[in-house]
């Protein structure tokens, strides 16, 4: 049993709460999450990700930006492409939970 002493701070909790939040509503939408976990194993740019993933240009634009205002993803320019990679550390542990979880086993 718990004891009183041990009792988490409820204006921590909040805090982590509100984080915890926020990375599940960007987890929430499927284009993003296939972005994030195709971005969880390595940099990639714009033009791969709209062909591995078969997500059209308005919509693959429209995400990455949702991810990059949330600081998610961060961008790298190099010529006239922009390599995106995942900036969150807390982000790739979660993904790596779903992956696990999720993604069907390779036979």
């Amino acid at each position: 049993m718990t004891q009183a002493s041990d009792a988490i701070d409820p204006a921590v909790l909040r805090g982590a709460a509100h984080h915890a939040v926020a990375a599940m509503k960007v987890l929430a939408n499927e284009d993003r999450l296939l972005l994030l976990c195709q971005l969880s194993q390595g940099e990639m740019c714009v033009g791969d990700l709209e062909q591995r993933l078969d997500i059209r240009q308005p919509t693959l634009s429209q995400q990455l930006g949702v991810l990059r205002n949330e600081g998610v993803i961060a961008p790298r320019r190099e010529g006239k492409n922009i390599y995106y990679s995942v900036a969150d550390p807390a982000m790739l542990e979660i993904l790596a939970v779903l992956y696990r979880l999720y993604c069907p086993k390779e036979a």
